[in-house]
Protein backbone atom coordinates (compact mmCIF):
# COMPACT_ATOMS: atom_id res chain seq x y z
CA UNK A 1 0.00 0.00 0.00
CA UNK A 2 3.08 2.70 1.00
CA UNK A 3 4.18 1.81 -2.71
CA UNK A 4 0.81 2.60 -4.58
CA UNK A 5 0.69 6.05 -1.86
CA UNK A 6 4.40 7.10 -3.00
CA UNK A 7 3.21 6.82 -6.85
CA UNK A 8 0.27 9.04 -6.13
CA UNK A 9 2.30 11.78 -4.74
CA UNK A 10 4.68 11.15 -8.19
CA UNK A 11 1.91 11.81 -10.27
CA UNK A 12 1.34 14.97 -8.15
CA UNK A 13 5.22 15.79 -7.72
CA UNK A 14 5.52 15.04 -11.67
CA UNK A 15 2.86 17.64 -12.09
CA UNK A 16 4.76 20.75 -10.99
CA UNK A 17 3.59 20.70 -6.93
CA UNK A 18 4.71 19.39 -4.03
CA UNK A 19 3.07 16.64 -2.03
CA UNK A 20 3.76 14.11 1.22
CA UNK A 21 1.87 11.33 2.96
CA UNK A 22 0.97 13.03 6.46
CA UNK A 23 -0.07 11.98 9.88
CA UNK A 24 -1.25 8.80 11.53
CA UNK A 25 -0.18 6.81 8.21
CA UNK A 26 3.95 8.38 8.78
CA UNK A 27 3.20 7.69 12.83
CA UNK A 28 2.07 4.38 12.59
CA UNK A 29 4.79 3.49 10.17
CA UNK A 30 8.05 4.61 12.60
CA UNK A 31 5.99 2.91 15.25
CA UNK A 32 5.49 -0.68 13.34
CA UNK A 33 2.16 -0.61 13.13
CA UNK A 34 0.35 -1.51 9.99
CA UNK A 35 -2.00 1.59 9.02
CA UNK A 36 -4.23 1.40 5.99
CA UNK A 37 -5.48 5.34 6.12
CA UNK A 38 -3.39 7.45 4.15
CA UNK A 39 -3.87 11.18 4.15
CA UNK A 40 -1.99 13.30 1.27
CA UNK A 41 -1.50 17.17 1.77
CA UNK A 42 -0.12 19.03 -1.21
CA UNK A 43 -0.18 22.62 -2.58
CA UNK A 44 -1.98 21.57 -5.54
CA UNK A 45 -5.25 23.00 -5.16
CA UNK A 46 -8.52 21.32 -5.71
CA UNK A 47 -8.90 22.29 -9.53
CA UNK A 48 -5.10 20.91 -9.84
CA UNK A 49 -6.08 17.95 -8.31
CA UNK A 50 -9.48 17.18 -11.20
CA UNK A 51 -6.73 17.55 -13.32
CA UNK A 52 -4.32 14.76 -12.43
CA UNK A 53 -6.95 12.74 -11.27
CA UNK A 54 -9.56 13.18 -13.87
CA UNK A 55 -12.30 10.59 -11.57
CA UNK A 56 -11.41 12.36 -8.36
CA UNK A 57 -14.43 14.15 -6.14
CA UNK A 58 -14.55 17.10 -4.26
CA UNK A 59 -16.86 16.04 -0.93
CA UNK A 60 -15.12 18.59 1.04
CA UNK A 61 -13.70 21.15 -1.64
CA UNK A 62 -15.02 24.20 1.14
CA UNK A 63 -11.83 22.80 3.15
CA UNK A 64 -9.80 21.99 0.55
CA UNK A 65 -10.27 18.22 -0.11
CA UNK A 66 -10.16 16.10 -3.01
CA UNK A 67 -11.03 12.46 -2.36
CA UNK A 68 -9.28 9.78 -5.18
CA UNK A 69 -9.57 6.40 -6.14
CA UNK A 70 -5.83 4.72 -7.01
CA UNK A 71 -5.61 1.24 -7.50
CA UNK A 72 -8.61 0.70 -5.43
CA UNK A 73 -7.52 2.31 -2.21
CA UNK A 74 -9.04 5.79 -1.12
CA UNK A 75 -6.98 8.93 -0.77
CA UNK A 76 -7.98 11.75 0.98
CA UNK A 77 -6.05 14.33 -0.70
CA UNK A 78 -5.94 17.96 1.07
CA UNK A 79 -4.27 21.43 0.30
CA UNK A 80 -1.88 23.11 2.47
CA UNK A 81 -4.37 25.56 4.40
CA UNK A 82 -4.92 28.10 7.19
CA UNK A 83 -7.80 27.55 8.57
CA UNK A 84 -9.47 31.12 10.07
CA UNK A 85 -12.26 31.78 12.41
CA UNK A 86 -14.25 28.51 13.83
CA UNK A 87 -18.24 28.08 13.82
CA UNK A 88 -19.65 26.40 17.50
CA UNK A 89 -15.86 25.13 18.83
CA UNK A 90 -15.20 23.22 15.87
CA UNK A 91 -15.70 23.42 12.16
CA UNK A 92 -13.16 26.40 10.57
CA UNK A 93 -15.48 29.26 9.49
CA UNK A 94 -13.23 29.92 6.30
CA UNK A 95 -10.04 28.57 4.54
CA UNK A 96 -7.48 30.09 3.34
CA UNK A 97 -4.83 28.24 0.26
CA UNK A 98 -0.93 28.57 1.20
CA UNK A 99 1.64 27.42 -0.50
CA UNK A 100 4.09 26.53 3.22
CA UNK A 101 4.25 22.88 4.04
CA UNK A 102 4.95 24.28 7.74
CA UNK A 103 2.05 27.20 7.83
CA UNK A 104 -0.02 23.89 7.12
CA UNK A 105 1.74 21.41 9.41
CA UNK A 106 1.09 23.68 12.89
CA UNK A 107 -2.58 24.00 12.17
CA UNK A 108 -3.43 20.13 13.13
CA UNK A 109 -3.60 18.90 16.15
CA UNK A 110 -0.73 16.75 17.70
CA UNK A 111 3.02 16.27 17.29
CA UNK A 112 2.45 12.97 16.92
CA UNK A 113 -0.08 13.55 13.90
CA UNK A 114 2.29 16.11 11.87
CA UNK A 115 5.35 14.01 10.33
CA UNK A 116 5.20 13.45 6.72
CA UNK A 117 6.85 11.82 3.94
CA UNK A 118 7.85 12.41 0.59
CA UNK A 119 7.74 10.25 -2.67
CA UNK A 120 11.42 8.83 -2.45
CA UNK A 121 10.03 7.55 1.74
CA UNK A 122 11.69 10.52 3.09
CA UNK A 123 10.58 11.13 6.30
CA UNK A 124 10.48 14.78 7.27
CA UNK A 125 10.02 15.99 10.93
CA UNK A 126 9.57 19.96 10.88
CA UNK A 127 8.04 19.81 14.92
CA UNK A 128 9.99 17.17 16.67
CA UNK A 129 7.37 14.80 16.51
CA UNK A 130 9.49 11.76 16.49
CA UNK A 131 10.68 12.63 20.40
CA UNK A 132 7.43 12.57 21.20
CA UNK A 133 6.48 9.65 19.66
CA UNK A 134 10.23 8.04 21.06
CA UNK A 135 8.84 9.51 24.84
CA UNK A 136 5.27 8.25 24.08
CA UNK A 137 3.41 11.25 24.84
CA UNK A 138 0.19 13.12 23.64
CA UNK A 139 1.05 16.50 22.93
CA UNK A 140 -0.72 20.03 21.14
CA UNK A 141 0.52 21.75 18.41
CA UNK A 142 1.04 25.48 19.75
CA UNK A 143 -0.75 26.68 22.83
CA UNK A 144 -3.38 23.53 23.60
CA UNK A 145 -5.75 25.98 25.22
CA UNK A 146 -6.16 27.77 21.67
CA UNK A 147 -6.37 24.29 20.38
CA UNK A 148 -9.10 22.81 21.84
CA UNK A 149 -10.93 26.17 22.16
CA UNK A 150 -11.39 26.34 18.43
CA UNK A 151 -12.42 22.02 17.97
CA UNK A 152 -13.68 20.44 21.03
CA UNK A 153 -13.85 17.24 19.22
CA UNK A 154 -9.23 17.45 19.64
CA UNK A 155 -10.22 16.88 23.05
CA UNK A 156 -11.79 13.29 22.26
CA UNK A 157 -9.02 12.76 20.01
CA UNK A 158 -6.03 13.23 22.56
CA UNK A 159 -8.04 10.78 24.77
CA UNK A 160 -8.30 8.20 21.94
CA UNK A 161 -4.85 8.60 20.71
CA UNK A 162 -3.56 8.02 24.19
CA UNK A 163 -5.92 4.98 24.18
CA UNK A 164 -4.75 3.04 21.13
CA UNK A 165 -0.88 3.93 21.00
CA UNK A 166 -1.14 3.41 25.53
CA UNK A 167 0.76 7.59 25.59
CA UNK A 168 0.46 9.45 28.58
CA UNK A 169 -0.98 12.74 27.87
CA UNK A 170 1.80 15.73 27.73
CA UNK A 171 1.12 18.36 30.99
CA UNK A 172 0.42 21.72 29.78
CA UNK A 173 -2.10 19.84 27.28
CA UNK A 174 -3.47 17.66 30.31
CA UNK A 175 -4.64 20.79 32.20
CA UNK A 176 -5.98 22.34 28.45
CA UNK A 177 -8.26 19.56 28.79
CA UNK A 178 -9.51 20.20 32.10
CA UNK A 179 -9.81 23.80 30.89
CA UNK A 180 -11.85 23.18 27.60
CA UNK A 181 -14.10 20.25 28.72
CA UNK A 182 -16.69 22.09 28.80
CA UNK A 183 -16.73 22.55 25.29
CA UNK A 184 -17.69 19.03 24.87
CA UNK A 185 -21.36 19.89 25.05
CA UNK A 186 -21.42 21.70 22.38
CA UNK A 187 -20.43 18.89 19.96
CA UNK A 188 -23.27 16.63 18.34
CA UNK A 189 -24.12 13.16 20.07
CA UNK A 190 -23.32 11.80 16.25
CA UNK A 191 -19.52 12.63 16.68
CA UNK A 192 -18.81 12.09 20.09
CA UNK A 193 -20.31 8.67 19.88
CA UNK A 194 -18.15 8.20 16.54
CA UNK A 195 -15.24 8.96 18.82
CA UNK A 196 -16.12 6.84 21.50
CA UNK A 197 -16.76 3.64 19.85
CA UNK A 198 -12.93 3.65 18.66
CA UNK A 199 -12.26 4.18 22.54
CA UNK A 200 -14.04 1.74 23.47
CA UNK A 201 -13.38 -0.92 20.63
CA UNK A 202 -9.24 -0.51 21.72
CA UNK A 203 -7.57 -3.18 22.86
CA UNK A 204 -6.58 -0.73 25.27
CA UNK A 205 -10.19 0.19 26.23
CA UNK A 206 -9.67 0.25 30.19
CA UNK A 207 -7.00 2.89 29.93
CA UNK A 208 -9.25 4.89 27.75
CA UNK A 209 -12.03 4.18 30.29
CA UNK A 210 -10.10 5.74 33.04
CA UNK A 211 -8.74 8.64 31.10
CA UNK A 212 -12.52 9.49 30.59
CA UNK A 213 -12.96 9.43 34.36
CA UNK A 214 -9.36 11.28 35.39
CA UNK A 215 -10.67 14.46 33.64
CA UNK A 216 -14.15 13.81 34.62
CA UNK A 217 -14.97 13.82 30.47
CA UNK A 218 -17.90 11.56 31.25
CA UNK A 219 -20.08 14.11 33.02
CA UNK A 220 -19.60 16.77 30.02
CA UNK A 221 -20.02 14.06 27.94
CA UNK A 222 -23.22 12.29 29.63
CA UNK A 223 -22.48 9.27 30.23
CA UNK A 224 -22.27 9.20 33.75
CA UNK A 225 -22.29 5.20 34.31
CA UNK A 226 -18.88 5.22 32.66
CA UNK A 227 -17.88 3.67 36.00
CA UNK A 228 -19.67 0.95 36.33
CA UNK A 229 -18.01 -0.43 33.27
CA UNK A 230 -15.91 -3.28 34.48
CA UNK A 231 -15.60 -5.59 31.46
CA UNK A 232 -15.16 -3.57 28.04
CA UNK A 233 -14.65 -6.30 25.38
CA UNK A 234 -17.79 -5.60 23.65
CA UNK A 235 -19.13 -2.65 22.31
CA UNK A 236 -22.59 -2.99 23.13
CA UNK A 237 -21.98 -4.20 25.93
CA UNK A 238 -20.40 -0.95 27.42
CA UNK A 239 -23.46 1.68 25.86
CA UNK A 240 -26.02 -1.16 27.75
CA UNK A 241 -24.11 -0.25 31.13
CA UNK A 242 -24.15 3.54 29.81
CA UNK A 243 -27.70 3.35 29.62
CA UNK A 244 -27.64 6.29 26.82
CA UNK A 245 -29.74 5.05 24.52
CA UNK A 246 -32.64 8.12 25.09
CA UNK A 247 -29.19 10.65 24.14
CA UNK A 248 -27.01 8.94 21.50
CA UNK A 249 -27.60 7.76 18.08
CA UNK A 250 -27.63 4.07 17.77
CA UNK A 251 -29.43 2.01 14.75
CA UNK A 252 -32.75 0.15 15.08
CA UNK A 253 -30.47 -2.67 15.60
CA UNK A 254 -28.58 -1.54 18.15
CA UNK A 255 -31.56 -0.35 20.14
CA UNK A 256 -33.48 -3.62 19.80
CA UNK A 257 -29.84 -5.26 21.15
CA UNK A 258 -29.44 -3.26 23.72
CA UNK A 259 -32.90 -3.58 25.00
CA UNK A 260 -32.90 -7.57 24.77
CA UNK A 261 -29.68 -7.03 27.14
CA UNK A 262 -31.09 -4.96 29.62
CA UNK A 263 -33.80 -7.59 29.80
CA UNK A 264 -31.87 -10.47 30.62
CA UNK A 265 -29.26 -8.57 33.04
CA UNK A 266 -32.17 -9.62 35.27
CA UNK A 267 -32.30 -13.24 34.28
CA UNK A 268 -30.28 -16.07 34.65
CA UNK A 269 -27.90 -16.42 31.88
CA UNK A 270 -27.47 -20.32 31.83
CA UNK A 271 -31.14 -20.96 32.54
CA UNK A 272 -32.31 -22.95 29.00
CA UNK A 273 -35.54 -20.84 28.10
CA UNK A 274 -33.37 -17.40 28.31
CA UNK A 275 -30.62 -18.68 26.34
CA UNK A 276 -33.59 -20.34 23.61
CA UNK A 277 -35.62 -16.79 23.26
CA UNK A 278 -32.72 -14.94 23.85
CA UNK A 279 -29.99 -16.10 22.13
CA UNK A 280 -26.39 -16.50 22.79
CA UNK A 281 -25.07 -13.02 22.08
CA UNK A 282 -27.32 -11.09 24.19
CA UNK A 283 -26.71 -13.92 27.07
CA UNK A 284 -23.20 -13.78 26.69
CA UNK A 285 -22.72 -10.13 26.48
CA UNK A 286 -25.34 -9.48 29.75
CA UNK A 287 -23.15 -12.64 30.90
CA UNK A 288 -19.89 -10.51 30.66
CA UNK A 289 -21.31 -7.54 32.04
CA UNK A 290 -22.29 -9.42 35.08
CA UNK A 291 -18.84 -11.53 35.24
CA UNK A 292 -20.20 -14.91 34.31
CA UNK A 293 -18.03 -17.24 32.25
CA UNK A 294 -18.29 -16.94 28.57
CA UNK A 295 -17.89 -20.63 28.14
CA UNK A 296 -20.19 -21.92 30.44
CA UNK A 297 -23.02 -19.55 28.64
CA UNK A 298 -22.17 -20.94 25.49
CA UNK A 299 -21.64 -24.56 26.53
CA UNK A 300 -25.50 -24.35 27.37
CA UNK A 301 -26.60 -22.90 24.15
CA UNK A 302 -24.72 -25.52 22.59
CA UNK A 303 -26.25 -28.18 24.36
CA UNK A 304 -29.89 -26.78 24.18
CA UNK A 305 -32.24 -29.71 22.45
CA UNK A 306 -33.40 -26.75 20.25
CA UNK A 307 -32.64 -23.46 19.05
CA UNK A 308 -35.77 -22.65 17.32
CA UNK A 309 -39.46 -23.21 17.02
CA UNK A 310 -38.31 -25.06 13.61
CA UNK A 311 -36.59 -27.65 15.30
CA UNK A 312 -39.69 -28.91 16.93
CA UNK A 313 -40.60 -31.92 15.18
CA UNK A 314 -44.47 -31.07 14.98
CA UNK A 315 -45.38 -28.49 12.90
CA UNK A 316 -48.88 -26.50 13.47
CA UNK A 317 -50.57 -28.01 10.51
CA UNK A 318 -49.99 -31.52 12.86
CA UNK A 319 -51.84 -29.57 15.96
CA UNK A 320 -54.34 -28.44 13.77
CA UNK A 321 -55.31 -32.18 12.52
CA UNK A 322 -54.89 -33.44 15.65
CA UNK A 323 -57.22 -30.88 17.81
CA UNK A 324 -59.70 -31.18 14.69
CA UNK A 325 -60.45 -27.78 15.11
CA UNK A 326 -59.85 -24.61 12.45
CA UNK A 327 -56.52 -22.41 12.78
CA UNK A 328 -56.26 -20.04 16.24
CA UNK A 329 -54.70 -18.82 19.43
CA UNK A 330 -54.30 -22.14 20.28
CA UNK A 331 -51.98 -23.89 18.26
CA UNK A 332 -48.93 -21.02 19.35
CA UNK A 333 -50.30 -21.73 22.80
CA UNK A 334 -49.53 -25.20 22.30
CA UNK A 335 -46.02 -25.00 20.53
CA UNK A 336 -44.84 -22.76 23.47
CA UNK A 337 -45.80 -24.90 25.99
CA UNK A 338 -43.88 -28.49 23.84
CA UNK A 339 -40.98 -25.70 23.42
CA UNK A 340 -40.86 -25.39 27.13
CA UNK A 341 -41.15 -28.69 27.93
CA UNK A 342 -38.44 -29.94 25.59
CA UNK A 343 -36.06 -26.85 26.69
CA UNK A 344 -36.19 -28.35 30.04
CA UNK A 345 -35.80 -32.09 29.02
CA UNK A 346 -39.51 -32.80 30.35
CA UNK A 347 -40.21 -33.95 26.64
CA UNK A 348 -38.43 -36.02 24.01
CA UNK A 349 -38.09 -33.86 20.60
CA UNK A 350 -39.69 -36.68 18.69
CA UNK A 351 -42.97 -36.59 17.00
CA UNK A 352 -44.44 -39.39 18.57
CA UNK A 353 -44.01 -38.40 21.94
CA UNK A 354 -44.92 -35.01 21.18
CA UNK A 355 -48.32 -36.40 20.00
CA UNK A 356 -48.71 -38.11 22.61
CA UNK A 357 -48.30 -35.24 24.94
CA UNK A 358 -51.12 -33.29 23.32
CA UNK A 359 -53.09 -36.29 23.34
CA UNK A 360 -53.33 -36.34 26.93
CA UNK A 361 -52.93 -32.58 28.27
CA UNK A 362 -55.27 -30.86 25.39
CA UNK A 363 -57.44 -33.32 24.23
Amino acid sequence: MLNDALKLITMITDSGFDAYIVGGFVRDYIMGIESNDIDVTTNAKPKDLREIFKDSVSPQEDYGSVTVMFNNVRYEITTYRKEIGYISNRKPDRIEYIDDLYEDIIRRDFTVNSLCMDNKGNIIDLLGSRKDIENKVIKCIGDPDHKFSEDAFRILRAIRFATVLDFDIEENTSKAINNQKHLLKNLSYYRKKEELDKIFTSKNVCRGVRLLLKYGLDKELEIENLKDVKSANNLIGVWTVLKVEDKYPFTSNEKSLIKNINTVLDKNNLDPYNLYKYGLYVNSVAGEIKGIDLKEISSRYQNLPIRSRKELDITAQDIIDMMGKEPGSYINEILGDIEYNVLYRKLKNNKEDICKYIEKKYK
